[in-house]
């Protein structure tokens, strides 16, 4: 199992969390909700209203999400929903936990995850507003669009 942190549409109650509880995509457990240990840029961006955590470490905020235990088959589905390694790339990052549900330790402290952000991007993007935590029908209005409607 590997553990992945999740910071835009894949958490629960946002637009793409049902891919996170769909097991023919294999198998993801909620472990607890965390945040990243350094300061990264999250913005909102492109005419579908993307989150993209920009690989800008020190710049921005420390971004929260969740914290899922995922088997291969899972890790397989979400580099390719990711787009990855061409849309996001996925890296080690630290992130610390700020509620723990999973079994055994990581209680508290700061664990290494899988995330998806983005190395590449447009320059206009690093004026863009930085935001420390994403929900899809927040107060910035910019709603995502699912890509069954693109």
């Amino acid at each position: 199992m590997a553990r992945v942190f999740v910071y835009g549409t894949l958490k629960k109650g946002q637009p793409n969390y049902k891919h996170m509880i769909n097991t023919a995509k294999g198998l993801a457990k909620f472990q607890g909700r965390g945040r990243t240990v350094e300061k990264y840029p999250l913005v909102i961006a492109g005419k579908y209203n993307i989150p993209y955590m920009l690989n800008i470490p020190g710049t921005g905020h420390h971004i929260a999400g969740e914290i899922y235990s995922v088997d291969e088959q899972m890790l397989q589905f979400l580099d390719e929903f990711e787009g990855c390694p061409d849309m996001y790339q996925r890296t080690l990052m630290r992130i610390q936990v700020l509620e723990w549900e999973g079994k055994g330790g990581a209680a508290e402290g700061i664990l290494e995850c899988f995330v998806y952000s983005k190395a590449t991007y447009p320059p206009e993007w690093v004026g863009l507003p930085y935001y420390d935590s994403y929900d899809s029908s927040g107060k910035h209005g910019l709603a995502y669009v699912l890509r069954e409607s693109r």
